[in-house]
C-alpha cells in the first residue's frame, strides 16, 4: 500500500468547476498506482474564499483489479470517518471493483481529515455542546456536506478522473445529492442506499418520531395477527398507557421504546401478540422480550471526537425551529412541536430523556444563511439514479420515492421488512440488494419504475429483494385447546392437535435464530416461555422440557441447515404419554405456517403450507 501526500495546491478561486492546477509527482504516482494508495490533499476551509485557511483531507484510491471502465466514489454514511469503513464498502461492491476504481474521501473534520475535537464533549449536555461551539469558533460552520463534496471533487480532479458513479449509504446519500447539485458534469450514475431526504430549503431531514407504524405493517401481513382486536399501533399505545399507570419492574417504558420497533424480526413477530396478552393479564410473553433489551434508551454519546459529527449534523440538518433563533427560542419552538404534533406518540419526550437527548443542536450556533447541502433551485442532473429503501428505515419508502422525483432519471426499489444500510448487512436480502447495486453500476440495469405503485406507495416492480421472512403470531396459548391442530395427512385428530403444540414450541425456539436477528445474535440460552430451557448452539437449538403450550412438554434437538431448513427430533409429552416426533420445515418464510413433513411415533405425515396473504 502506498502512502502519498497530494499537495495539489488547489488555489482555485470561487469557481470550483475550473481545473485543478497541475498536480505534483505524488498525485501522478497515486493516479498510476496498481495497489491501494492513501494520501491527503490540501483544500481551502471555505471553497468560496480561495484565501481562507488550508485544511488537509485524506482519501484512499484503489485501482480496479483489471482494466478500469469507470470509478466509484463511495461514502459509507455517518456523518463519520469513511476510511475505517473501507472494507465494508469493498465487500458491498464486490466484483464491481474488478473493472472500476474506488475512491473514498474522508469527510473534513472527521477521522484523518483535519479532525474537530472538543475535550469533555457530551452531546446530551447543552452546556457541553455550547462550550464545544465556543471552542471551535466560526470555522466550524465550514464543516458541511456542501464543503465535503467540493473536497471530493478536488480529489477526483487531482487524480485525473473524468467522472464518477456515486455510491452513498445513509448519510452518504446526502453527500451524493449534494455532489449531484454541485458537480453534475462529473457524475455518471448514483446508487442510494437508505436515503436521507432533504427539505424544500435543501437541508437534511432527520425526523424525530416513533416507529410503531412498523407494527401495523407487520401485523397486516399476518392472518393470525389481523384477528387481534384493533390496530397493532393502537394496542401498543394502550400498553404504554397501562405500564405508565401501573409500573412493571420488568417492563419499563424505556424497554417499550426498544420493543416498539418491528425492525428486529423477533420483536416484529411477537410484539403485538405479547402486548395483547399483557393487556389481558398474561405478562410472560412481553416480559420474555423485555429481558432482551436494555433498560436505557441508548449509550452515552460523549468524547472529543464527537465534535466533527456534531458540526456536520447541526450545519446540515433541517430543524423544526428557526436556525437563527436563540437557544431559548429554539427550545420553546421544539417543545411546541412535540406538544402539538406528538411525533413520538405513544411516548413522551421524557420517556427517552430530555429534549436535549433528542436534539443535540439546540445550543449549536447555526445562522440562517449557512449553506444548505442541496442548494434550492439547482436542477439535479438527468443521470441514472437507483435507490433502495426498507419498510423500517428512518425515512419511509413513500417519502423517499416522492423525494427522488427531483432526479429526472430516478428509480426506487422498496425492500419489504428491510431496515437501514441494506447493502451492508448480512443474509439473503443483503446479497440480493448487492446484486441489484452491482448490476446497476456495471451494466446500468434498473429493476423497475419509480412510479409503479402498490398498496404501500410508490415502489419498483421488477426486483424481489425482501427481508420478509416471518409472519407475526396472533397469540401465546394458555392451554392446548388454543393451539391450532396441524392438518397432517396420515394422523388422527388427537395426534394432529398434539403435533400443533409440538410445532408451535419448535417454531418459537427457532424464530430466535432468524438470520437477521440482533436481539438474539449472541444468546446461548433462555427459559422456555412456560417452563424448561432452550439452548442455542452453532446451527442447532436444544429443548429441555420446554413448555410453550401449557400441558405440552417438548425435549430434543432442532438442526438448522444453511438453506434455512429445520429438522427436529423431539420427545413430546402430554400427560403420561411420550411421543417421538420428527419433522422438517422451511424455518424462515413469509407464510403463516410452512409445509411440514415427518413421522409421529413412526407414522409418516405431511401437512401443506398455510400461505400468507397476497397483499
Amino acid at each position: 500500500m502506498l502512502t502519498r501526500t497530494l499537495a495539489a495546491g488547489l488555489v482555485a478561486a470561487a469557481s470550483i468547476a475550473q481545473p485543478v492546477p497541475a498536480a505534483a509527482s505524488a498525485v501522478r504516482e497515486c493516479a498510476g498506482a496498481v495497489t491501494r494508495c492513501d494520501g491527503t490533499i490540501s483544500v481551502p476551509l471555505d471553497w468560496d474564499d480561495p484565501a481562507s485557511e488550508r485544511i488537509s483531507v485524506a482519501f484512499a484510491w484503489i485501482p480496479a483489479k483489471e482494466r478500469a471502465r469507470g470509478t466509484v466514489l463511495a461514502n459509507p454514511g455517518g456523518p463519520a470517518p469513511a476510511l475505517s469503513a473501507l472494507p465494508a464498502v469493498q465487500q458491498a461492491l464486490g466484483p464491481v471493483l474488478d473493472h472500476h476504481n474506488l475512491l473514498v474521501v474522508e469527510p473534513r473534520g472527521l477521522g484523518e481529515s483535519s479532525p474537530l475535537l472538543c475535550p469533555g464533549l457530551k452531546l446530551t449536555d447543552p452546556a457541553s455542546v455550547a462550550a464545544c461551539a465556543d471552542h471551535l469558533g466560526p470555522r466550524a460552520l465550514f464543516f458541511t456536506a456542501g464543503q465535503v463534496v467540493n473536497d471530493m471533487d478536488a480529489v477526483r480532479r487531482a487524480l485525473g478522473v473524468p467522472s464518477v458513479a456515486f455510491y452513498g449509504n445513509s448519510y452518504g446519500t446526502l453527500y451524493a445529492q449534494a455532489y449531484a447539485a454541485r458537480h453534475p458534469g462529473a457524475l455518471d450514475a448514483v446508487f442510494l442506499d437508505s436515503t436521507v431526504t432533504v427539505s424544500p430549503e435543501g437541508y437534511a431531514r432527520w425526523p424525530l418520531r416513533s416507529a410503531v407504524h412498523g407494527l401495523d405493517l407487520v401485523c397486516e401481513r399476518s392472518r393470525a395477527c389481523r384477528t387481534l382486536p384493533g390496530s397493532a399501533s393502537g394496542t401498543w399505545s394502550r400498553l404504554v398507557k397501562k405500564v405508565r399507570a401501573h409500573p412493571d419492574p420488568e417492563v419499563s417504558i424505556a424497554r417499550l421504546v426498544s420493543l416498539g420497533s418491528a425492525y428486529e424480526p423477533v420483536i416484529g413477530r411477537e410484539a403485538t401478540a405479547a402486548a395483547t396478552a399483557y393487556l389481558r393479564g398474561d405478562r410472560e410473553p412481553l416480559r420474555r422480550l423485555a429481558r432482551r433489551v436494555p433498560d436505557t434508551v441508548g449509550p452515552p454519546l460523549e468524547g472529543p471526537e464527537w465534535a466533527g459529527y456534531l458540526a456536520h449534523r447541526c450545519n446540515d440538518e433541517a430543524f423544526v425551529y428557526d436556525r437563527d433563533a436563540s437557544p431559548a427560542e429554539r427550545l420553546e419552538q421544539l417543545e411546541r412541536h412535540f406538544r402539538e404534533e406528538r411525533p413520538l406518540a405513544p411516548y413522551e419526550p421524557s420517556d427517552v430523556g430530555a429534549l436535549t437527548d433528542l436534539d443535540f443542536c439546540l445550543h449549536w450556533p447555526v445562522p440562517a444563511g449557512a449553506g444548505a447541502p442541496v442548494p434550492p433551485g439547482l436542477a439535479l442532473p438527468d443521470v441514472p439514479v437507483l435507490a433502495v429503501g426498507g419498510d423500517f428505515d428512518t425515512m419511509r419508502p413513500a417519502e423517499v420515492a416522492e423525494a427522488l422525483q427531483a432526479f429526472p432519471g430516478a428509480t426506487f426499489l422498496r425492500v419489504p421488512f428491510g431496515g437501514h444500510s441494506l447493502a451492508m448487512g448480512r443474509g439473503d436480502m443483503t446479497e440480493c440488494v448487492r446484486g441489484v447495486m452491482r448490476d446497476f453500476l456495471t451494466e446500468g440495469r434498473v429493476p423497475g419504475d419509480l412510479h409503479a405503485e402498490d398498496r404501500d406507495g410508490p415502489v419498483t416492480g421488477g426486483a424481489s429483494c425482501t427481508a420478509e421472512n416471518y409472519r407475526a403470531v396472533g397469540a401465546f396459548p394458555r392451554s392446548p385447546a388454543q393451539v391450532a391442530a396441524v392438518p397432517a395427512a396420515g394422523l388422527d385428530g388427537r395426534r394432529r392437535a398434539l403435533l400443533g403444540g409440538a410445532f408451535a414450541t419448535a417454531a418459537d425456539a427457532v424464530a430466535r435464530r432468524n438470520p437477521a436477528t440482533m436481539l438474539y445474535a449472541g444468546a446461548t440460552d433462555e427459559p422456555g416461555l412456560r417452563g424448561g430451557r432452550v439452548t442455542f448452539g452453532d446451527g442447532s437449538v436444544g429443548l429441555d422440557r420446554v413448555r410453550y403450550v401449557p400441558g405440552v412438554e417438548v425435549s430434543g434437538e432442532i438442526r438448522l441447515g444453511g438453506d434455512g431448513t429445520a429438522a427436529a427430533e423431539l420427545r413430546v409429552s402430554a400427560g403420561r404419554r411420550v411421543h417421538d416426533v420428527r419433522m422438517s420445515w422451511a424455518a424462515f418464510t413469509a407464510e403463516d405456517r410452512p409445509a411440514i413433513t415427518g413421522t409421529f411415533d413412526g407414522v409418516r405425515f405431511s401437512a401443506p403450507r398455510q400461505a400468507g396473504p397476497t397483499v
